[in-house]
């Protein structure tokens, strides 16, 4: 008698288990068929969709977007929202480009980017853990003030040196040569994207971080009654975000090789939108890494194919996005709406 009062509870607990966690993957699936959907309807409609140069430009002209989504992940999965990252690779890449400039070592400048970047996150966090101030105001106001130290530096374009070191991230390796132009390149700086993804993916995957990211997620009450260092890593997650928009400021000042104080304007929507499409809950407490990167992939492939087309006006793209971003974010109520039953 005893005994089957034990084990009846757990089977109806493995069974609702399983359809919850079919359930969290559901929205990256999503994005992942969307992907592949726009990859075959790339290549009915214009052809030369499924080749190794345009693999290539997808993941060079987005690998500061797939940077940004990352840290965008760890911020959103804990409930939160960081709305500086745009203007914080606007003033670390001002900031950065004034200094080679100067005569400052190009690889100590890329340092103190990524810690620009890494102290505006860590002045976010201090706002929301310390003061209560909410994410959104908190970021909001560090979104400005960045954006108005970056135009203080500079009202006008500035140019790295051709010969700068700095350069070096934005140097195309050929992986594989293909027939014409129809190479597999990429660059450090791509290098460095995945190597982000890669030690993203573990700390949230195969840490104690990571487990206590996803727990204040799900419930920050429940999180502090089980002990784990909630206070600490809320900190910790907008540190990141911060640090990767310094590392994302990097790599596209490499790759284009100017900086303005209108760089990021809009970005930090993009990344939000990037994550959510790849599969994480606004409300927090479930989501992907590599879901993010799905999401990034695209928006980048969107605008790939708005390019293809032609005669689609580049402001549709905003209005493609944000019906897609509609389109998950029903899904996630859709989502939300079937666990809690």
């Amino acid at each position: 008698m005893s005994s089957a009062t034990v084990t009846r509870p757990e089977a109806p607990t493995g069974a609702r288990t399983r359809p919850r966690l079919r359930l969290d993957l559901l929205p990256t699936l999503a994005a992942l068929v969307i992907f592949v959907g726009m990859v075959i309807y790339g290549e009915v409609a214009y052809g030369r969709i499924v080749q190794m140069s345009t693999i290539s430009n997808l993941l060079i002209n987005n690998a500061h977007l797939i940077v940004l989504a990352v840290g965008l992940t760890f911020v959103i999965l804990t409930g939160g929202i960081d709305l500086s990252v745009g203007a914080v690779i606007a003033f670390s890449s001002v900031s950065g480009v004034m200094l080679i400039n100067a005569g400052w070592n190009p690889w100590l400048v890329m340092i103190v980017m990524i810690l620009i970047g890494a102290a505006f996150g860590l002045a976010s966090g201090v706002l929301i853990q310390y003061f209560n101030v909410q994410p959104f105001i908190a970021t909001l106001a560090m979104m400005f003030l960045a954006r108005g130290l970056a135009s203080m530096l500079s009202t006008k374009p500035e140019r790295l040196p051709d010969e700068s070191a700095f350069r070096v991230l934005a140097e195309q390796w050929k992986i594989i040569d293909g027939p014409k132009v129809n190479d597999l390149v990429i660059t450090p700086g791509v290098v460095v994207a995945l190597l982000v993804v890669v030690v993203a993916f573990f700390i949230l995957h195969r840490t104690r971080t990571g487990r206590t990211v996803y727990a204040i997620g799900g419930s920050e009450q429940s999180a502090q009654l089980m002990g784990l260092p909630v206070h600490r890593t809320k900190m910790w997650v907008y540190v990141i975000s911060g640090l990767l928009a310094g590392v994302a400021a990097v790599i596209y000042t490499a790759r284009l090789g100017i900086a303005q104080n209108i760089t990021g304007i809009g970005w930090e929507l993009d990344a939000i939108a990037a994550t959510v499409i790849g599969g994480t809950l606004l409300t927090g407490g479930a989501g992907f890494v590599l879901g993010s990167v799905v999401g990034a992939l695209v928006l980048g492939l969107m605008n790939v194919l708005i390019t293809r087309d032609g005669t689609v006006p580049p402001e549709a793209t905003t209005i493609i996005t944000g019906g897609i971003l509609l389109v998950f974010v029903l899904l996630q109520r859709a989502v939300l709406a079937r666990r809690n039953q």
